[in-house]
């Protein structure tokens, strides 16, 4: 019996909407920034190749490589159009515990 590769697993799994949003919103509430970008990276190469991706985020590619690099700092628009060519859109939720006075 061969094993499937853990990239093409991952990469199967990302294809499903449920994953991929759950899979985003933990690499933002636990990473951080960074960890966030690469896995928009992740789901745009998983669900079409950052072209296609792209194109429905109405983004140029290399746009979408730099806001979504290393030392990329995307816009808010940005973010929420890719976000949108996945089918997904931004949510603020409250804190259990607040971090800030009041």
């Amino acid at each position: 019996m061969q094993l499937k590769d853990f990239n093409a697993t991952f990469a199967d799994e990302l294809k499903d909407p449920d994953f991929a949003a759950a899979y985003l919103e933990a690499a933002l509430e636990e990473e951080g920034v960074e960890t966030f970008l690469a896995a928009l990276q992740n789901v745009a190469k998983a669900t079409g190749g950052m072209t296609n991706v792209s194109r429905a985020a109405s983004l140029s590619r290399e746009s979408m490589y730099k806001a979504l690099s290393e030392q990329g700092n995307p816009e808010f628009r940005t973010l929420n159009s890719v976000l949108q060519a996945f089918g997904m859109r931004f949510a603020v939720r409250r804190n259990e515990t607040p971090t800030t006075a009041r």
